[in-house]
Parts: structure tokens; sequence; C-alpha cells
């Protein structure tokens, strides 16, 4: 492993979309200097000004020749873009030693180039929004403590869920708001999902044929898989002494959400890409997101382990949150873990190379001690 490139103390945040909330402001408060790039220094500049940063964050108009022109070594580099947009400013970040850090998933183009990152001694931050990345947190607590509870090496199996929605505020007639592009959720409902169900994987083509009622805290939600919850068996670090009875990672919608839908899924399942393409501009304009109305999220992740002696633990983590005039909830859940996962960085605290999130279960609460210090709020309940 390189030696980390000491953070240069200016953070360049790319995009300004629904999920930019008080991120900025946080990094205005920890960085020397931040620079706010879109479409346009216009619209950077209205941005500022909507987020009360003017004359704290500097306006850009964002491209990528401009943007690894400014780069210095220890930088960091903040991408609000989509997914697909990442391996572009990384290979910048790599050219110019600047540190990467996103709240998506980790792709195969990311992954290819984290050996090269790791070289050039710089931070590559993934997962650390909501979901992914406060899912994270409290899994990786929840996995520490029981195994201080039940023991790493006793046997014992054991089932995880880790639901997260964005939801409207006051139900409406179609159970959901859009917080994110509506063809990414279309998109998103025609990968497969695969999980594990009674000991046995199983993959679900349609993921919304999968959906089943959820409680959580006394209120029943409409549940179902999302993705490949597999691989977080390993991530999570479960012990290989623990057998799965479940393991699944999915998406949490209001009661009525799949009734609700059955329109929107019998177009999903014509797989017309084009047809496909006008449903989510359609939905756009007939379920506008407003100022006016609030957003609602909703993260409940629990663990239940039995071991074969019969000593048993279970633990819950539960985040429930509605958003305000000033910011929306999903903003305020995906960018504040991010911005204190760059203040890591920014204080030269992460290895270089890849990182998710905070990936340990000691690390996992000295985050989450450090989010609700910042006011996002979240329960735990343990059961012994």
């Amino acid at each position: 492993m390189s030696d980390v490139v000491r953070a240069s103390g200016t953070v360049h945040w790319i995009g300004a979309g629904l999920s930019t909330g008080s991120g900025p402001a946080l990094l205005c408060d920890a960085a020397g200097r931040v620079r706010l790039w879109h479409r346009t220094e216009g619209r950077a500049a209205q941005a500022l000004d909507h987020l009360g940063l003017t004359g704290r964050a500097e306006p850009r108009a964002f491209d990528l020749a401009a943007l690894t022109a400014e780069l210095v070594p220890g930088d960091v580099v903040v991408s609000m873009l989509p997914a697909p947009e990442h391996a572009a400013l990384l290979a910048a970040c790599v050219l110019r030693r600047a540190h990467f850090a996103c709240s998506s998933y980790v792709s195969d183009a990311v992954l290819e180039q984290v050996p090269a990152a790791e070289k050039a001694g710089i931070v590559v931050l993934t997962e650390a929004g909501l979901d992914p990345g406060i899912d994270h947190l409290f899994a990786h607590s929840l996995v520490g403590r029981a195994q201080e509870a039940i023991g790493a090496d006793t046997a014992a199996s054991y089932s995880l869920t880790s639901y997260c929605g964005g939801v409207p505020a006051v139900p409406n007639d179609f159970r959901y708001r859009f917080s994110w592009a509506p063809a990414g959720v279309l998109g998103a409902l025609r990968s497969p999902a695969r999980h594990l169900e009674d000991g046995t994987e199983t993959v679900v083509e349609r993921p919304w044929e999968a959906t089943r009622p959820h409680v959580v805290d006394g209120e029943t939600f409409e549940v179902y898989p999302n993705r490949d919850s597999v691989p977080f068996i390993e991530q999570y670090g479960l012990p290989t002494a623990w057998q799965p009875r479940t393991f699944v990672r999915g998406t949490l919608r209001l009661e009525g959400w799949l009734r609700a839908w059955e329109p929107v899924f019998e177009e999903l399942k014509a797989g017309d890409d084009t047809r496909i393409a006008a449903l989510a501009r359609e939905l756009a304009a007939t379920y506008p997101t407003t100022e006016a109305d609030r957003d609602r999220v909703v993260l409940a992740v629990s663990l239940d382990v039995r071991g074969d002696t019969g000593l048993t633990w279970s633990g819950s983590y539960l985040l429930d949150l509605v958003g305000d005039a000033e910011e929306s909830a999903m903003a305020r859940c995906v960018s504040r873990p991010l911005s204190l996962a760059v203040r890591h960085i920014l204080t030269d605290d992460l290895p270089s190379g890849l990182n998710r999130a905070a990936e340990t279960a000691e690390r996992s609460r000295e985050w989450l001690s450090e989010l609700a210090g910042e006011g996002l709020e979240f329960t735990l309940r343990v059961d012994r």
C-alpha cells in the first residue's frame, strides 16, 4: 500500500441535484476551500445561493478538462453525478493524485482503476451515502455486537434484512415520491435481484414480484429484494461459523405501492426500451417533486442470531426522517454521511485504495456517533 497523499484542504463538489443537501455546507466548515461544479457557472452560483453558501464556496462550470486542470495533489473530488460518469472522474483523480468520493455502489469501471489509485496514494471512497452508506454502518455495528454476544466461532444461524426507501411523507395515490430520476427507478426494477431465503439462494428476475409486507415499528410497509445481496455477507464480516437463514438487502415502499404501480409493471414486462424511456418522462411530469411536498426516508436494518446451544441475540437500527423546508430527507441522508467521510479524507484518516463507508464495527460506531451528533437521528434496539 502506498503512502496516502496528504489532503490539500480543497474539495471539488461535482453536481447539485436532488441529493445535494447540507453536505457542502458542512464541508465549508471543514475544508480550506470548496468549489461547486454544475452545468454552468450561473447554475452553480444559483445552487450556492439556495444552499446559503454564496461567498463561502466558489461556483464553477463543470467540464472534465476544466476540472482536471484545477486539480492538485491532495484535492478531494466528490461526485454527485450518475454512476456511469464516475470512472472518468476517477481517471482524472489518478492522473492528478487527487482523492475521490461518491455515494454510489462500486462499478466494474471504478474497480479497474483501484490498483492505479492505490499506487498513486489516493483514497477511493464509495458507498458512503444512505443506501449504500448508512445501511453499511448499521449492518457492521449489528454484526459486531452480535459477535460479542454470541461468539464468532460459535455455531449459529442468522437472519439479516436491510430495507431502505424514500417515500412521500403524506401518502399519495401513487404511493411514491421520486427522489431520483424516474429512469433510474425503472431501470432498477428491471434488474434481477439475488438474495438468500430459508437458506437457499434465490434470484428474482422481476424484483417487484417478490414484494411482501414488512412491519417496521408497528407500521406496515411493502418490501422487495434489490440488486445482488450475496456479496455483502462477506463485506459485512459475518462469521463463517454462522449459517444464513435469510440475507436480503432491499427496497422499502408504502403499503399499497404494489397495487398502485400495476400499470407501470405491465409496461416493464413488455420490455420496450423506447416506451420505458417515454414512461419515465411521463411519470416525471405526472408526479413532479416540488418544494412544497415533503419526503420521508425509512431505513430499517435487523439482525437475528440463534446459537446452536440456545443462545440468541437480535438487534435493529431504524432511521425514520421527514424532510423540511430547508432540505429533503433524502438529501440530508445522502449528503451528510458523504461529507463526514470526506472530512475523514481531509484529516488523512483513510488508507489509499478502495474504501466503502466504514468497513469495521468499531469505525461504524464512531461514524454513527458523529452523524448523531450532527442531528441525523436513528434508534438502536437490542434484545437478548
